[in-house]
């Protein structure tokens, strides 16, 4: 689909025309791809149309390796967010679902208050990448020591591309990104994506997540959170990097908001727990679709 002169990639799974407003699925990153996300078109199956798209410099939508951090930025992809609503015309009625980075994302979407958002998932993302980046600190400190010293080795060499540092790094994953072993097809395809294009992952973030030194490293969406009217879906893990620290102000500033932890999940607990996920979902979903005046999402959910 045309975005000015570039171009967005985009899947649509189920019907749009049926009567249900679609949920549009940010993906992570910044900079990363739909691929990790594509369980989630399984909702289908029950009616919910989804909508999966690649934001702009990955996976299938327009790769822009020249651009600067100048042209990387929040209002860039809202900008492509609200393009794809309109070209698809479903922008007078859908949901968001936005994961890590994309649910920072969806959150300032909401925040604008658009007519026709129904309802809001933020699943597994900070509202402050100011207190991201402390609890990088503290997440790192309990990794083995010898796994920590190469880590600071190679960041203070600017040698984080090496396999060194990847297999130090991947210690780090392992614990609070991703517990499936080995990593699920899906997430493997987007973390390679992401690999061999990183141009908008080291601007925006940096070379990994827990060495945060883009564009977006004071970053925050807090003082957003309280115009949200939406109801909201807040989902992280318990051994999830996006720690309890980073996801309370959601709970806590957004009016209608509920907060579920899933307890055997860290960063994808789609991937992880998918039952679970599946069932905290579609139990919000239900809620929510088709919205009428006094629905909350608060009445809606099970307990964490």
């Amino acid at each position: 689909m045309p975005f000015g002169e570039y171009r967005t990639w985009y899947r649509v799974s189920g019907d749009l025309s049926g009567g249900r407003p679609p949920l549009v699925v940010l993906h992570g990153g910044p900079g990363s791809t739909h691929d990790y996300l594509l369980p989630m078109c399984e909702l289908s199956d029950t009616g919910q149309p989804v909508i999966h798209y690649d934001q702009l410099g990955n996976g299938g939508s327009t790769h822009l390796p020249d651009k600067g951090a100048d042209f990387w930025t929040v209002r860039l992809f809202l900008d492509e967010l609200d393009n794809l609503l309109e070209r698809l015309g479903v922008a007078g009625g859908y949901l968001l679902f936005g994961h890590s980075w994309g649910g920072m994302l969806g959150a300032a979407h909401a925040a604008t208050r658009p007519r026709g958002l129904r309802g809001l998932v933020i699943a597994n993302s900070p509202a402050s990448m100011t207190t991201w980046r402390a609890e990088m600190v503290r997440l790192r400190a309990t990794l083995p020591r010898e796994v920590q010293e190469t880590l600071a080795r190679h960041e203070a060499a600017g040698t984080t591309g090496t396999r060194s540092y990847f297999d130090a790094m991947r210690v780090f994953f392992d614990r609070y990104v991703c517990l499936v072993n080995p990593w699920p097809r899906e997430y493997q395809a987007s973390f390679m994506e992401m690999h061999n294009n990183p141009t908008v992952y080291y601007t925006m973030n940096g070379p990994t997540e827990f060495h945060v030194v883009g564009t977006l490293r004071d970053w925050s969406v807090e003082e957003l959170l309280p115009s949200i009217e939406a109801p909201t879906l807040i989902i992280s893990g318990r051994h999830d990097e996006a720690t309890p620290e980073t996801v309370r102000p959601f709970q806590d500033l957004i009016p209608d908001s509920r907060w579920e932890i899933l307890e055997n999940s860290s960063h994808l607990p789609h991937l992880e727990e998918p039952d679970r996920f599946r069932e905290v979902l579609l139990a919000y979903l239900a809620t929510v679709d088709g919205t009428q005046p006094g629905t909350r999402a608060s009445d809606a959910t099970t307990g964490s």
